[in-house]
């Protein structure tokens, strides 16, 4: 008995061993398509996202100017950020008021107008969908912008304001800083709400009506009772989607003020630091300092990520 004891004892971690081994190796043979799928994309995503910030930090360090060989330079890179350069901190503060007003207030509108325009029948819906949509097919669609606040008498805000006795003589508003930041986040909403949109009205389509159903019946009385309770916390995964799209727009802005405001703009009144990274990377070859300006916006934006997802998390409690 004492040998069948210890035979049993020593057969059974074996076959568990086995079985153990012979499961794994299923689970892999299972898996191996969609890891053949996923290769290319988790190449590609590793090889020009993954690897691009990994350098991007340990550049940072270093004095680099893309010719000779990197020195490396300790925290001095961001000691000159936050102590020497009073343009940076001037791109800082337009990059957080810019993102501040501009991102949540594109997210809000992008989806207040998805909630309307779902409450249309499917052909109206569809017109609606596309009209506000458009703006993101056109482009960069600056020249539209620059001939509408033009600082002459053919500029369109001008032409209407000295036809009906507004003003009496053009303004210069893209060479005012008291107006460029307004005329920039108005510019920015115009194309920023297409994909945020588009996602907001695919989540809002994607709503079980029989939850709509479920919550008359247990009380729910009007529609901002629907949207707090039912349409908020079923959509979540579509809002953090259309919020993350908004923090990525607003941070990253750049063109947009180039292009209307140039570069440098009036006072650096819009000037980003994602503006003036390209301009200390590509002209100045200041590349280590360059990326230590990418790890700042980069902390930022997931600063941002991380607090949209707890105000989100709000609404699914």
């Amino acid at each position: 008995m004492f040998k069948n004891k210890n035979s049993d004892v020593a057969v059974m971690p074996a076959a568990s061993k086995k079985l153990s081994k012979a499961s794994k190796d299923k689970i892999l043979t299972e898996h191996i398509p969609m890891i053949i799928m996923l290769a290319p994309f988790l190449i590609f995503f590793f090889v020009f996202t993954i690897l691009p910030i990994l350098s991007s930090i340990v550049l940072s360090f270093t004095s680099f100017d893309m010719i000779s060989s990197p020195k490396f330079i300790g925290i001095d890179n961001y000691r000159r950020m936050i102590v020497e350069d009073a343009t940076f901190g001037t791109t800082a503060r337009n990059t957080l008021v810019f993102a501040i007003i501009a991102g949540p207030l594109g997210f809000l509108l992008s989806f207040v107008l998805a909630w309307f325009v779902n409450e249309f029948e499917p052909k109206t819906r569809a017109v609606l969908s596309f009209m506000f949509y458009a703006p993101s097919l056109v482009g960069n669609a600056y020249f539209i912008w620059k001939v509408a606040f033009a600082g002459d008498s053919y500029g369109y805000i001008n032409s209407l304001l000295l036809s009906i006795g507004v003003i009496t003589e053009p303004i210069q508003y893209l060479k005012t800083e008291s107006y460029l930041m307004p005329i920039i986040i108005v510019v920015q909403l115009w194309q920023s709400m297409g994909v945020s949109f588009l996602s907001n009205i695919s989540g809002l389509q994607n709503v079980s009506r029989d939850m709509y159903e479920a919550g008359a019946i247990d009380g729910i009385r009007n529609r901002w009772q629907e949207l707090r309770y039912i349409t908020l916390p079923a959509m979540q995964p579509m809002l953090l989607f259309s919020a993350v799209m908004q923090i990525q727009a607003s941070f990253s802005a750049s063109t947009l003020m180039i292009e209307l405001a140039g570069y440098p703009s009036k006072g650096y009144a819009v000037d980003t630091i994602v503006s003036l990274m390209t301009d200390m990377a590509t002209v100045r070859y200041e590349l280590g300092y360059a990326c230590a300006m990418s790890v700042v916006l980069f902390i930022m934006m997931v600063a941002a990520r991380l607090l949209v997802g707890k105000i989100l998390k709000m609404f699914e409690k």
